[in-house]
């Protein structure tokens, strides 16, 4: 008991630190690492700081997400007009292959499908969109579709991980089958489970991470 109460706690001023957040609009349960978010907030971008934020924490090993977004958030526009919002953003952007995107608005809810050749650009194209004005949030189920020609290099891979100094990669062994990339082992906190996965996503011909790595449980703090 002592030990959630820990974790709660910690996490409680994690957010307190957080710049769109109040913390009244946040309720946060411990048990076991497993945490589970709660309440209402005005927009998309204050849902996914809190998670972030969460994540940090050692000791988390597991993100419930039960924040809801309000509709009622001034200035919000009808589906039709956040639809060419959305695809005048994606034409703007040459980051994003604005030509193989289809989008679907619906209550302010915007649907991306199609095909892209990195996972980077699928991405971007919801971080182009997810702050606007109207918008409720972003269903992202763009496919990730690399070039045939590229081979996955588990070396290369390795390199990159010991390279960043996010984590600490000597836990963690690599396979692949495919084009998919298995990551297994064990990590100190899920924000190093999630940066693996990021780094791995960056290396060419990956379309999957199966991310299997194991959080372990944090020590303890008084």
């Amino acid at each position: 008991m002592a030990a959630n109460e820990s974790l709660q706690r910690r996490i409680q001023q994690a957010l307190q630190w957080e710049p769109l957040l109040h913390t009244s609009e946040i309720g946060v349960t411990a048990k076991d690492g497993v945490i589970t978010l709660s309440g209402t907030v005005s927009c998309p971008a204050k849902k996914a700081q809190a998670e972030e934020a969460v994540k940090k924490v050692l000791g988390v090993r597991a993100v419930v997400e039960n924040i809801e977004i309000s509709n009622s958030a001034p200035g919000s526009n009808n589906d039709n007009e956040i639809a060419k919002k959305v695809i005048n953003a994606f034409l703007w952007n040459t980051e994003i292959a604005a030509e193989k995107i289809q989008v679907k608005v619906e209550s302010g809810w915007v649907t991306l499908s199609g095909e892209v050749a990195w996972k980077q650009q699928k991405e971007t194209a919801k971080k182009t969109i997810i702050n606007m004005i109207g918008v409720r949030g972003v269903i992202n189920n763009i496919a990730i579709c690399p070039n045939r020609d590229h081979q996955i290099s588990i070396k290369d891979i390795m390199a990159a991980l010991l390279k960043s100094g996010l984590v600490n990669a000597e836990g963690i062994h690599i396979e692949t089958e495919g084009n998919t990339v298995i990551l297994l082992g064990k990590i100190d906190s899920w924000y190093e489970k999630e940066e693996v996965a990021k780094i791995v996503w960056n290396a060419p011909g990956v379309a999957e991470v199966d991310n299997r790595l194991e959080v372990r449980f944090g020590r303890e703090f008084d």
